[in-house]
């Protein structure tokens, strides 16, 4: 009898106990109540993606931060855990600054989405069709009269003008291709202050009917109309100036990753395995861009209605 009492006490307070750890798990499971700092650059898809990704957690009952944020000192920033993930890591762009960043320690590799990259100097389809740069699309064909003429701008000194991006995203990586081509007699390089002005000219050029070399990518919204990228000397390993090449060659097709602060899987546990989840393809994210790009809309509206038009995309991603 006594043997069964003192039984009965020890199975019953085993049991407590594992009752109670299940609960201490359960508590240490939840996602944390501080803020998922999610960076703010300057390109229409990234910025639709940002307030996306952040609806998607807001959901998932997270609080959430939008900061701006240098897209080349992001990485460190979600290092020292000032910011707690990135969500449009391009290969080509960013990935050095990101893998620089992850062997500091500090960032871990979140995952890659299902869209291929493409960034490069070229020209909207149309200018092609008008041959108003005959050879087209080979690299070898700008070195033509009969071409960089046409590509002359009030600002570019009588020569034909590459509009870069935002100096910010490559540095002197495009000066530096066209003068190890021996382009530079003839052409200049001029950078745009942002994403917006590309457009900007895009659309000029059109309406005025001339020729226009701008720096874009792929996914994006110029992909519904037709936008045809230069063919520069293939890429390889260690062909940029900076890596010890001589900057001759072009881009590569790259992966598009998602990179997050090495805490997050274990503040916000159900948060980090959906942005793990998080794939968005080609065609989404060129939706996304145009739905401010051409469509106009706020990037926080466009992001509702991307949300709206896709629940069960993204709520396969919180399960």
């Amino acid at each position: 009898m006594n043997v069964f009492k003192s039984t009965s006490v020890k199975a019953l307070l085993g049991a407590c106990c594992l009752s109670l750890a299940a609960v201490s798990g359960s508590v240490s499971a939840k996602d944390s109540t501080k803020p998922i700092v999610i960076p703010i650059h300057n390109w229409s898809s990234q910025i639709v993606m940002a307030h996306v990704i952040g609806g998607i957690f807001e959901s998932m009952g997270s609080n959430v931060e939008f900061v701006p944020a240098d897209t080349q000192a992001v990485y460190e920033s979600i290092r020292n855990g000032d910011v707690t993930i990135s969500h449009e890591v391009w290969q080509s762009t960013f990935g050095k600054s990101f893998y620089n960043a992850m062997a500091k320690g500090g960032v871990i590799d979140a995952g890659t989405h299902e869209a291929t990259t493409l960034e490069e100097m070229g020209v909207p389809t149309w200018v092609i069709e008008k041959n108003l740069c005959p050879g087209l699309p080979n690299w070898e064909a700008l070195k033509e009269e009969a071409c960089y003429k046409n590509f002359t701008t009030a600002d570019s000194g009588g020569k034909g003008r590459w509009l870069e991006g935002p100096q910010s995203w490559h540095g002197e990586m495009m000066p530096i291709r066209l003068k190890a081509l021996g382009l530079d007699k003839n052409w200049t390089v001029k950078f745009a202050g942002s994403a917006d002005a590309l457009w900007t000219e895009l659309a000029s050029a059109k309406k005025e009917g001339r020729g226009t070399m701008v720096f874009n990518w792929t996914p994006n919204f110029t992909d519904a109309e037709g936008y045809t990228f230069i063919k520069f000397p293939e890429y390889t390993d260690g062909c940029r100036k900076e890596d010890g090449g001589d900057g001759k060659c072009g881009s590569p097709l790259g992966w598009l990753k998602k990179a997050a602060n090495y805490k997050f899987p274990k503040t916000h546990p159900a948060a980090y395995t959906a942005f793990s989840k998080v794939s968005f393809t080609t065609k989404q994210v060129g939706e996304m861009a145009a739905l401010v790009d051409i469509e106009k809309m706020d990037h926080k509206d466009a992001a509702k209605k991307w949300l709206a038009d896709n629940e069960k995309t993204w709520k396969a991603w919180t399960k």
